[in-house]
């Protein structure tokens, strides 16, 4: 198909498709000429993918970009490093650390999310970007009175738990390396969407319980 039938059948304006032809985000069609190419169904798929990464999950085209080149310099030879890498830099992709207010109390806040991996006996470094993040919460709810929220993080990790044996397990259902891959990203970026959607389900049917509203009628 030619670069207009790949725009209407994706969805995607042309002059964002070359860009993303320009960026490596979407790998070249193949030449007829000069100056015309050819598309196919990968293309389709990857530019909803794209798409996907950025309206849905959040990501940054920088972001998405960098996830997709993982995804394509990875080895059918070495699968299980390459999911556990490309795990590493889509969970960069989608973490957001701002620059602490104060280095000491930051540093105080990694020390006891160190502490908690350990309590939970988790596979991770110190040097883990999601230390950061998850420090620069708990900062920000002791600045505004609220140290007692780091029990509810200890409350949220033992959760987490059940929820990477779910990523993982998704992963795992793929067929081929490469759709294994993409699962990696999906269940990443979009099981975050998700999982923050269905928090704000399960707080309502929880506030409800608690305070007496009454379940809706059934359509």
């Amino acid at each position: 198909m030619r670069i207009a039938e790949l725009s209407r059948r994706s969805g995607v304006a042309v002059p964002t498709i070359k860009y993303y032809l320009r960026e490596g985000m979407l790998p070249p069609g193949e030449r007829t000429s000069p100056n015309q190419a050819l598309y196919d169904e990968t293309h389709v798929h990857r530019l909803r993918l794209v798409r996907a990464l950025i309206d849905v999950g959040g990501l940054s085209v920088a972001a998405v970009r960098d996830v997709l080149a993982t995804v394509d310099s990875s080895s059918e030879d070495m699968p299980t490093r390459d999911l556990d890498r490309l795990m590493g830099t889509v969970q960069k992709a989608v973490l957001s650390i701002p620059d602490p207010a104060d280095e000491a109390v930051q540093a105080e806040a990694e020390r006891e999310v160190v502490d908690l991996i350990a309590e939970r006996d988790w596979i991770c470094g110190a040097d883990h970007p999601a230390v950061g993040a998850l420090a620069t919460v708990l900062v920000t709810a002791q600045a505004l009175g609220h140290s007692r929220f780091l029990d509810a993080v200890r409350r949220y990790a033992e959760a987490m738990e059940l929820v990477a044996v779910v990523d993982l397990d998704y992963v795992a259902q793929a067929n081929t390396v490469d759709d294994m891959l993409e699962s990696v990203v999906i269940g990443t970026v979009l099981g975050d969407s998700a999982m923050m959607a269905l928090r704000r389900l399960a707080e309502s049917n929880e506030s409800g319980k608690r305070y007496g509203r009454r379940k809706p009628d059934s359509a």
